[in-house]
């Protein structure tokens, strides 16, 4: 390995220089809004603020997953959080999430508002809330906790870590990929073995657990994250597959990831849900569909 373009780390750091790499025009070393914005509230109990990410679809799958389940209380707006162009650093945003990062939750089912911020922390709210998805059980509740939380533990590393260095970097560095696909291929066949063994994270029942890893790990081994998956030779983890799949086909599920996507066909995109009907009616291709055809029109008329 080269090293002759080693990096020195000064005795103190600062803020100082152009980072680059893809988000160096939201990256900060300080938290707090950094202008006034007011947060949007919709008609129903639950108002989310979320972007069609991983983490954010998450929670999307969840509130899909206690409506398909009956639990009309779960009705919510989705409203989208545009990160790139620093959305959640609006002083309504940061009001419900401190951190400035998505998704964050704000319920207003009760005599008092409730903000929920953190994707897990999100999950297990819910899941208490409605008493679906977490199992009452001590032992497979242990299962399904534990789980959850290796997923909360684990992403940082393929996200932050591979996926920095592998797709978003200014530079590649060799160790830094090295060092993280190692990583992420380990988790993989984590995964890949307890798998084999059982049809969910948790046992025989689909959880929160599931809903937390599957937008990551899922979308790893079917080669939608970073453009990876010859790089990591994903499709050695069959087990993963199988499940990855199994999850894909539930109606909800697919749903879910639907919700403030803006990447994709435009069919796939539902950039803001505030009515279950929106599914039919709100995603890009159907909103794009008039502008169409009124160009059309005008174009048609022209001399």
């Amino acid at each position: 390995m080269d090293n002759s373009s080693a990096y020195t780390p000064p005795k103190i750091w600062s803020d100082t220089k152009e980072h680059g790499g893809r988000f160096a025009s939201i990256n900060r070393p300080v938290a707090g809004p950094t202008h006034e914005k007011t947060r949007p509230v919709g008609r129903h109990p639950l108002q989310l603020y979320s972007l069609g990410t991983p983490n954010g679809v998450k929670v999307t799958v969840m509130l899909e997953e206690l409506l398909a389940a009956g639990h009309s209380g779960a009705e919510y707006d989705a409203w989208l959080i545009r990160i790139s162009e620093g959305d959640q650093f609006g002083s309504g945003f940061v009001s419900v999430n401190p951190n400035s990062k998505i998704p964050a939750l704000m319920d207003h089912s009760g005599q008092a508002p409730i903000r929920v911020f953190e994707s897990g922390a999100i999950l297990i709210y819910l899941a208490e809330k409605f008493g679906a998805f977490l199992p009452a059980d001590s032992a497979r509740r242990a299962e399904c906790l534990s789980w959850l939380f290796w997923q909360m533990g684990s992403a940082p590393f393929l996200g932050g870590g591979f996926g920095h260095f592998y797709a978003y970097a200014p530079t590649k560095i060799e160790y830094a990929i090295d060092r993280y696909a190692m990583e992420v291929k380990r988790q993989l066949d984590v995964l890949d073995r307890h798998l084999a063994q059982s049809p969910y994270l948790a046992g025989d029942e689909y959880t929160i657990a599931d809903m937390a890893v599957w937008p990551w790990y899922g979308a790893l081994v079917k080669g939608l994250l970073y453009e990876a998956g010859e790089f990591l030779q994903v499709q050695a983890y069959t087990h993963v597959l199988r499940w990855t799949d199994q999850i894909a086909q539930r109606p909800a599920v697919r749903r879910g990831r639907m919700v403030n996507r803006v990447s994709g066909e435009p069919s796939s995109q539902l950039h803001e849900r505030h009515d279950a009907g929106d599914f039919d009616t709100r995603t890009q291709d159907k909103l794009a569909a008039p502008l169409e055809s009124a160009t059309h029109t005008r174009h048609s008329r022209a001399p």
